[in-house]
């Protein structure tokens, strides 16, 4: 497999005879990348194997309305934050759960994940970033995990990047409360 740009990978994409073949490489660019994006919001393994299915479901309907105004990883990271805040929206929703039980659920998840392979301090990490506000822990998780650039995470999230930087100092001040307990 020849490693394509994006431009190319989205000009075969618009040709009829190599679309499918695009799209199949496009989803084994991001699929990882996204999919540990996704496990961030959601926790679940599980649970975020569905959202990267409904993440690439919706990339595919979408993708002939492509405009190129950002790059495609941005675009595919806005569909899978989206897809993520929306899902945790529809388990709150359908469990009648309060929006702070729904970080509790999640920290208990993960706590009882198999596929977690992390050590002590690996997860009082992540129960620490399950403390914060949603659009914190994204923030955080986007520039400490996944060193995305705060322009594209503005572009991702539709917000401003001061209000990010923001974000994220609020969120680096709060998980280190909560792991050194003052």
């Amino acid at each position: 497999m020849a490693d394509y740009t994006d431009s190319e990978l989205l000009e075969q994409f618009r040709k009829e005879n190599t679309r499918n073949y695009a799209f199949n490489l496009i989803v084994r660019k991001y699929q990882q990348k996204l999919y540990y994006h996704i496990r961030k919001i959601v926790i679940d393994h599980d649970d975020a194997h569905d959202v990267s299915q409904n993440t690439f479901i919706k990339a595919w309907k979408g993708l002939d309305n492509f405009r190129e105004d950002s790059q495609l990883y941005t675009w595919l990271y806005r569909i899978a934050t989206n897809e993520s805040l929306t899902f945790l929206k529809q388990k709150k929703t359908k469990f009648l759960i309060p929006l702070g039980d729904v970080e509790h659920e999640l920290s208990n998840n993960l706590a009882s994940d198999p596929n977690f392979n992390g050590d002590k301090i690996q997860m009082k990490l992540q129960q620490a970033i399950l403390t914060l506000p949603e659009k914190q822990r994204i923030v955080f998780n986007m520039k400490y995990f996944d060193n995305v650039k705060y322009e594209d995470m503005s572009e991702i999230l539709g917000t401003s990047v001061g209000a990010l930087k923001a974000s994220y100092h609020h969120a680096v001040k709060k998980i280190e409360k909560y792991i050194t307990g003052d």
